[in-house]
């Protein structure tokens, strides 16, 4: 796995150990990030405040670090993944510019205030088929975690037709066995 963009272009992502994550390939990484870049509804990605909730190897969130977003916050509850999200955040250098929580994507609750500004673009890689993204989704609107103009990128199963409320979907790409939604917050 390597950033596919940006001024770290080329440099390797450590994937965690193990079968307990499922990293986004750089080609799907590639074109999520085209459709970005091009869509009217999306904030611009330079000088943005990024989450990505179930982070895996924080590979998301790496890339909109690369392309110039200003923060990122990562959230993942297992402990292998937050090792390989630390080592990526040392080999890359972004200590400073982000932070690392162990928390569930599912039941954030409210934002803390000593994390700033509300976020203006959200990954969400859950495991599919559980509801898990629909649930975080929810979430961040009650907890007051995205701002007004926030986008989300939801990827879930290719077959998964997920129930989303307070978010509008801006467009829909398939990538072999995944589908990824690309969400703006309703007015």
């Amino acid at each position: 796995m390597r950033i596919v963009g940006g001024k770290h272009k080329g440099r390797a992502i450590t994937p965690p150990k193990g079968k307990t994550t499922r990293p986004t390939s750089d080609r799907a990484r590639e074109a999520m990030f085209n459709v970005l870049a091009h869509g009217h509804w999306a904030p611009q990605i330079e000088g943005a405040r990024v989450i990505d909730l179930f982070a895996g190897s924080g590979a998301l969130g790496l890339e909109a670090m690369s392309r110039g977003a200003a923060f990122c916050l990562f959230v993942e509850t297992d402990a292998a993944a937050r090792g390989a999200i630390r080592d990526n955040i040392d080999a890359l250098q972004l200590f400073g510019h982000t932070r690392l929580h162990r928390r569930d994507a599912t039941a954030l609750g409210d934002k803390p205030a000593n994390l700033g500004a509300a976020f203006d673009l959200v990954f969400l890689d859950p495991p599919y088929g559980k509801g898990l993204g629909e649930k975080a989704l929810s979430r961040l609107l009650s907890g007051n975690w995205v701002s007004d103009r926030a986008c989300a990128i939801l990827e879930v199963g290719a077959d998964e037709r997920p129930e989303i409320t307070g978010w509008a979907i801006q467009a829909e790409k398939d990538y072999g066995a995944a589908k990824v939604l690309f969400l703006s917050r309703e007015s």
